[in-house]
């Protein structure tokens, strides 16, 4: 009994494993700091650039 226990623990926890690796990852990657503000400023930059475009009409 105690020796099927065994076996039967590890062939679950090696399911689990290969179960784990199949589903999908719930965490992003990791982006460095600078690498986000390096992102935020040109995000920053496109929306500076195109607010001043739609705010003064020419008529």
């Amino acid at each position: 009994m105690n020796r099927r226990k065994k076996i039967k623990q590890l062939l679950e926890a090696h399911a689990k494993k290969a179960n784990a690796k199949k589903a999908p990852r719930k965490k992003s990657t990791y982006i460095c700091k600078a690498d986000r503000l390096k992102m935020a400023a040109e995000a920053a930059q496109t929306l500076d650039t195109a607010t001043p475009a739609t705010a003064t009409p020419e008529s």
